[in-house]
């Protein structure tokens, strides 16, 4: 993508979203030329690669973690990241809010929440969606869990032809969102909407996503990265 498509891009997808580039696998070049268009948010799915972009790019880019993160490993990204958007249980949520404790740090998250009728995504069933969210309220009368600020949802609709059932599914995390929206306590606010990528952004932004994650469209196909 050239800079003025890149441009053109930004001025379609509108003001109020936020555009992350998936970044995963693409080589450092690819990405610090979106970052010479002006972009600065940029989304990876692994940990190592994940550090190893981080040390070799600029330091004023905002990371966002949106793959599945395992407990073990957040202690790496702690200190640099801007948004986790792939919490997917209270454990995890409260390792992270561990890790940032250790560094006097408030990490930004987002609770994933799986919306799709497939069993390989990772995400919270609608039960335990309002489960975390009595517990982080709890927590935040108590004085606890000081070190994260949970701020908003995110999903991915099934992978699938059937715009019908994408819609629907976005419109059910759409209902979601705007259920806990009202909610504001010292460690939960909403404010993003993750949903929407290169296949169905266009859905997503028309049932309220105000953040999409896209990889192909300003990357072209995906190369394995040179890092």
């Amino acid at each position: 993508m050239k800079n003025e498509e890149y441009q053109q891009f930004r001025e379609h997808l509108g003001k109020k979203v936020t555009l992350v580039a998936v970044s995963k696998l693409q080589p450092v070049e690819a990405i610090n030329r979106l970052y010479h268009f002006g972009h600065r948010d940029f989304g990876e799915n692994y940990v190592q690669e994940l550090i190893e972009k981080q040390m070799l790019l600029h330091h004023d880019i905002k990371w966002h973690f949106i793959g599945h993160l395992q407990s073990n490993k957040i202690k790496y990204i702690a200190p640099f990241i801007h948004l986790i958007q792939s919490v997917d249980s209270f454990k995890l949520l409260m390792e992270i809010d561990r890790q940032g404790n250790k560094i006097n740090r408030r990490i930004n998250c987002l609770l994933q929440v799986n919306i799709s009728s497939e069993d390989t995504k990772y995400g919270l069933q609608v039960a335990e969606l309002d489960e975390m969210v009595t517990g982080i309220t709890h927590a935040a009368e108590m004085n606890g869990m000081n070190n994260i600020m949970v701020m908003g949802l995110m999903g991915m609709a099934s992978f699938s032809g059937d715009e019908d059932k994408i819609r629907a599914e976005m419109k059910y995390l759409s209902t979601l969102y705007d259920k806990y929206s009202h909610i504001e306590t010292s460690n939960f606010r909403f404010k993003y909407l993750s949903m929407g990528m290169s296949a169905d952004y266009r859905i997503a932004i028309e049932e309220g996503s105000n953040m999409v994650r896209i990889g192909s469209i300003v990357f072209g196909e995906r190369k394995q990265s040179s890092v």
